[in-house]
């Protein structure tokens, strides 16, 4: 099908990428409370819970647009898809410690700002752009989804143990004006404090693997540094930097792929192509990411081509993948794909649309689940020790399939025994969780409706009270251009909307929205990724 008619482009235990310390001062009337969050991954964790637990500033009670709103903006050179990053207390040589937020553009810039706008000039900035070296123009893609220039697009991780930030660039290189351009992408490890390169970074993306695939040639197939998009965010894990790939919209010839660099070398470990005698089977997840849980096993979505595995094959279409915590090469550990999986392909209902999330450890008898979804709109609850491969005729090899919207383009996030969930053109859905079951209808409801692709929610939280659900309400896959709109729920019953910034438009209307930015809560502020800005809400002085 083609570009048009495929839309796409679309990545427990407890948060261990999220970390408080609290420092309280009693005063006579209030209780003042510091807390030093820290957001180095996607979603808060590498289980994906979407959850920050160490939000004590913002509570159900403040957050309304009489006391909360946009504080100020932070000013980029290009478009923000990755999820802002937040670390505290970083010592910026000569400028002092900071709390630092790190953003990552379109335009090939990585930027660190301070959280608190002061001041509101970078920290520092890298770009990767020089003479002869420029940013990917969408046309050379043959996809409108990400335009005018494709650069940095996946949400990077930061190793604090290391001081590392790990990004993922794309660019287009000519060694003089006469010579013909080609595509490259580059792994870059750089310092947290200054922005320079570590570990002999960067590192060039090169793979090859044997098959009869599409775009292959004398029985191997080449990455296509071109064709490949890296859309889901990256994962470290098992000492490992996790990059995984696509295609941007359909454009073929394109496959899955998974690769694995040493976090302290750089060095290439492993290499995963999910449809080796075939095409397709692209790993989109809506910019979410790829989840670990605490063994090291790492669990993603497929999206689209064949699957033959049952017969044999190894072409891993429309399903969710098990990789082994060893290193080395990587391999396939177990694996879940819906019986239908034929008909998903041939309609475009793929599962690989939605990204996974990793429950905390339940009572019953499947103690250790796996939630994702597809664009069909059907919820999988997956058993992470018996993933249960394929069967044909139903899909009784799930633990539990729910019909939860029209499509799911996102992931769902945890809080609380409770599970949301916004597809596409749908509401906020809350699902209770008992016992590793979810309820089969929504416990609550939003009201208000976002166009597709729904969003991926954000929660923030002290612990397991004072729960909000965040949400930035973007563009559609074919709308025009509209403003990024923020709103916020309260978690324990979120029928109650206690915040948008559409309520004072003059104070806190954010800039142009992009498909698919997911917020980011620390420390009493959300930050919100749109066109060439970063917009930071916060409580009002």
């Amino acid at each position: 099908m083609t570009p048009s008619t495929r839309n796409k482009n679309r990545d427990f235990p407890s948060n261990p990428q999220v970390t408080l310390s609290s420092a309280r001062i009693l005063l006579p009337v209030l209780i003042l409370a510091t807390a030093f969050a820290q957001v180095t991954t996607s979603q808060y964790d590498n289980a994906r819970t979407g959850a920050n637990l160490s939000e004590t500033a913002l509570t159900p009670q403040n957050v309304n647009s009489s006391s909360f709103g946009k504080l100020f903006s932070l000013q980029v050179d290009g478009d923000i898809y990755a999820q802002p990053l937040y670390l505290p207390a970083v010592d910026i040589p000569g400028k002092g410690k900071h709390n630092v937020v790190f953003i990552a553009t379109e335009h090939d810039s990585v930027y660190a700002f301070d959280a608190n706008g002061q001041p509101s000039t970078p920290l520092w900035h890298v770009s990767f752009l020089r003479s002869g070296v420029s940013t990917v123009p969408a046309s050379a893609v043959q996809c409108p989804f990400i335009r005018p220039e494709i650069g940095i697009t996946p949400t990077p991780v930061i190793d604090r143990a290391t001081g590392t930030l790990y990004v993922l660039a794309r660019t287009k290189e000519s060694a003089s004006l006469l010579s013909p351009s080609h595509y490259v992408q580059r792994l870059h490890a750089l310092a947290i404090t200054t922005g320079v390169e570590k570990f002999g970074g960067p590192v060039e993306i090169k793979a090859s693997v044997k098959g009869r695939g599409a775009g292959g040639s004398n029985g191997q197939i080449d990455f296509d540094p071109l064709r490949e998009l890296p859309r889901a965010s990256l994962l470290l894990a098992n000492g490992q930097i996790y990059l995984t790939w696509a295609s941007s919209c359909d454009v073929a010839p394109y496959h899955g792929w998974v690769m694995t660099y040493d976090a302290h070398t750089l060095a290439q470990t492993g290499v995963l192509n999910t449809s080796p005698d075939a095409e397709e089977s692209g790993i989109w997840q809506g910019d979410t990411g790829p989840a670990a849980d605490t063994a090291g096993n790492v669990f993603f979505a497929t999206g689209n081509g064949k699957f033959d595995v049952d017969v044999n094959g190894r072409d891993y279409g429309d399903s969710v993948l098990k990789l082994s915590p060893a290193k080395g090469p990587l391999t396939v550990a177990d694996f879940f794909t819906p019986f239908n999986q034929k008909e998903l392909n041939s309609n475009d209902l793929d599962i690989g649309s939605g990204g996974p999330l990793l429950l905390p450890d339940q009572l019953g008898p499947h103690p250790h689940l796996l939630l994702t979804g597809g664009k069909g709109g059907r919820l999988y609850v997956i058993d992470r020790d018996h993933m249960g491969k394929y069967h044909s005729g139903d899909d009784t090899h799930a633990v539990q399939v729910i019909l939860a919207g029209s499509g799911i383009y996102s992931a769902p996030a945890y809080w609380n025994h409770h599970v949301f969930l916004f597809a596409a053109d749908d509401v906020l859905k809350d699902f209770a969780l008992v016992n590793g079951r979810l309820s089969v209808d929504p416990v609550a409801r939003g009201k208000t409706q976002f166009i597709d692709p729904g969003a991926t929610p954000t929660i923030s939280s002290n612990g397991a009270t004072n729960g909000i659900v965040w949400v930035i309400r973007s563009k559609g896959w074919n709308a025009p251009d509209r403003n990024a709109e923020l709103h916020a729920y309260d978690a324990s019953n979120i029928a109650r909307e206690i915040y948008s910034s559409e309520q004072n438009r003059s104070r806190d209307r954010a800039g142009l929205c992009l498909r698919f930015n997911i917020p980011t809560v620390a420390n009493g502020k959300v930050y919100v990724g749109v066109k060439s800005a970063v917009e930071v809400y916060g409580l009002l002085r």
